[in-house]
């Protein structure tokens, strides 16, 4: 995923130089003034300002700097020669689609952090029939990569060989692992916090007098799917006083993270009488909204739907989606932290960095039909 300045350009185009200095004395134009002008109302800085950034001339922050080479990059011009950073290496970053709109987000922290920091990121995704982990991992330190950040790989996987990182750290490849933990690992973890996600989730459907909460979630040997299941069964019996083996066995529906695994889960659901449905994925909360229509059932009026992720534009459905956002900046941002101290040689501390999800309320959530909730 190596970033291309002009990221953002108008289609149709092409990239325009910027004038820049010869000697000591600008050149002259009225293109080129207009061109200041409109980098500087951009980044939010004078003229004069802009004109030192482009001639590399010192005296500028690195905050005002980095805003007027982002205002080039918003605007469609192209950087000059001088202004372009050289590599620090390249650094892996192993995901395993994009469809779900949850990765291409955090991708894009990871990328810009990176960016920021002088190295430039590899996207490599995982697709059905495609390359496997361990072959784009392979690919990429056959490249001479700096460092690896993997995002829900096989290391959230409870029956996967977790040796295959043992070897890769014989390598001496530093690497981050973000979204599931193993204690067989010997890496930093970076993750949220499932379990106090479902918690936020159940607190705010009991509070709207749902009695028969669903969960809709992904296969069970996976380590965020177990943590939700356990902060899920815990919040219910808590604040509903319900019994963990009956909480699983009537209240809990695995399926794949996909808009048509929420819809089957949910279907399962509904016909358990639940009056709202928690899905671990916004994509699954999706497929729950389309079952209940397909039903007859109007969301939040007969089901409430609450999702996970708060992912890019899910705010804009119909209803806007009530979600547990994920802490996704801050997430990746800690992630490439991590990994640049591994590369360092000033390793973060082998553990779990869990970072607290947030309860956005939006339109898929409402008051329980009091004759639905005493079903």
């Amino acid at each position: 995923m190596t970033q291309q300045a002009g990221a953002g350009r108008p289609t149709g185009r092409p990239p325009r130089p910027i004038g820049v200095q010869v000697g000591s004395r600008p050149v002259q134009s009225t293109p080129v003034t207009t061109r200041l002008a409109d980098i500087a109302a951009q980044a939010g800085v004078s003229e004069a300002t802009v004109s030192r950034v482009l001639n590399g001339k010192p005296g500028v922050a690195a905050t005002t700097r980095q805003s007027v080479l982002a205002a080039l990059d918003v605007l469609g011009y192209e950087r000059p020669v001088r202004l372009r950073q050289r590599s620090a290496g390249l650094v892996g970053l192993i995901t395993p689609e994009l469809e779900n709109p949850i990765f291409p987000a955090l991708a894009q922290v990871i990328g810009q952090a990176l960016t920021r920091q002088g190295y430039t990121p590899v996207l490599a995704t995982q697709t059905p029939g495609g390359s496997t982990e361990d072959e784009l991992t392979e690919m990429l330190v056959d490249r001479g990569v700096a460092g690896i950040i993997y995002v829900s790989g096989l290391h959230a996987d409870t029956t996967a060989d977790m040796q295959r990182y043992e070897q890769l750290r014989a390598q001496g490849v530093p690497f981050v692992l973000v979204d599931g933990f193993s204690p067989k690992v010997q890496a930093p973890f970076i993750s949220p916090d499932d379990r106090a996600a479902m918690t936020l989730a159940v607190t705010h459907l009991v509070s709207l007098g749902h009695t028969r909460v669903g969960l809709a979630l992904g296969p069970k040997r996976f380590v965020p799917v177990q943590r939700k299941i356990e902060g899920f069964v815990r919040a219910m019996q808590e604040q509903l006083r319900l019994n963990p083996e009956t909480i699983e066995t009537e209240l809990v529906q695995h399926s794949l993270y996909t808009l048509e695994g929420g819809q089957a889960a949910t279907n399962a659901l509904i016909d358990r009488d639940c009056t709202a449905i928690v899905c671990a994925s916004d994509m699954m909360a999706l497929g729950a909204i389309r079952a209940a229509r397909q039903r007859g059932l109007a969301v939040p009026r007969d089901v409430s739907v609450v999702g996970f992720d708060d992912s890019p534009l899910i705010a804009f459905t119909d209803p806007p989606l009530t979600t547990v956002r994920k802490p996704v900046p801050a997430m990746g941002q800690a992630a490439v932290r991590t990994l640049l101290e591994e590369i360092g040689g000033t390793p973060a501390p082998h553990s779990e960095f869990v970072f607290m999800p947030e309860l956005v309320v939006r339109g898929s959530t409402a008051s329980a039909r009091g004759d639905r909730a005493r079903a």
